[in-house]
């Protein structure tokens, strides 16, 4: 099983990414679910949603104390929500950020994942240029897909257009787009030349 936890903040569009995100491994064969959890339900309050996916039925039910990758669509939550706590040492770590690592103050906190397992991506830019609204998360979705490999951009574009049909949809669907070649890009940077 393959478990996410995805941090934000109210009206950052947290709990759609993971449904939007069990979608997209539903429509891959695979079983998945996806709920939130909400301390204020207030604008700008910090939320968790959790999803899971396996290839088998899923029984447990509880939030992710121990998930093999966050994606955390705020960065001011860094410093002040344990956002890294029971993060698998192989697991994978996605920041909506234009900063890189150290600037966020964590280079020597990823320094000690796998190469490859932790990246930012400015999804909030790619949000407001393709959709013209600061919400991140369909991008994020994209830099997931990139990252991990665990679902495809394929099926996180058809679960983006099943949700928001028609030109919201297209627009959400090019915000992803645009992470998931950026997260691919970096990975290509990393490579070293033979």
């Amino acid at each position: 099983m393959f478990q996410i936890r995805i941090h934000g903040r109210g009206g950052q569009g947290v709990v759609t990414a993971a449904e939007l995100l069990s979608v997209a491994a539903f429509m891959e064969g695979k079983h998945a679910q996806a709920f939130p959890s909400f301390g204020s339900e207030r604008m700008g309050a910090p939320v968790v949603a959790f999803c899971r996916i396996d290839d088998k039925e899923i029984r447990t039910r509880e939030p992710i104390a121990t998930p093999d990758a966050l994606i955390i669509q705020d960065p001011t939550l860094l410093h002040s929500v344990d956002v890294f706590g029971g993060l698998s040492p192989a697991g994978y770590i996605l920041i909506n950020s234009s900063k890189d690592f150290s600037a966020l103050g964590i280079d020597e906190f990823v320094a000690g994942f796998p190469p490859g397992h932790a990246r930012a991506v400015a999804a909030t830019d790619l949000a407001r240029t393709h959709v013209g609204r600061p919400i991140p998360n369909a991008a994020l979705l994209g830099g997931f897909a990139a990252l991990t490999g665990v679902i495809h951009l394929d099926a996180v574009s058809a679960a983006i257009r099943e949700r928001f049909p028609g030109p919201l949809g297209e627009r959400n669907v090019a915000a992803a787009t645009a992470a998931y070649q950026a997260v691919m890009a970096a990975a290509r940077e990393e490579v070293p030349a033979c």
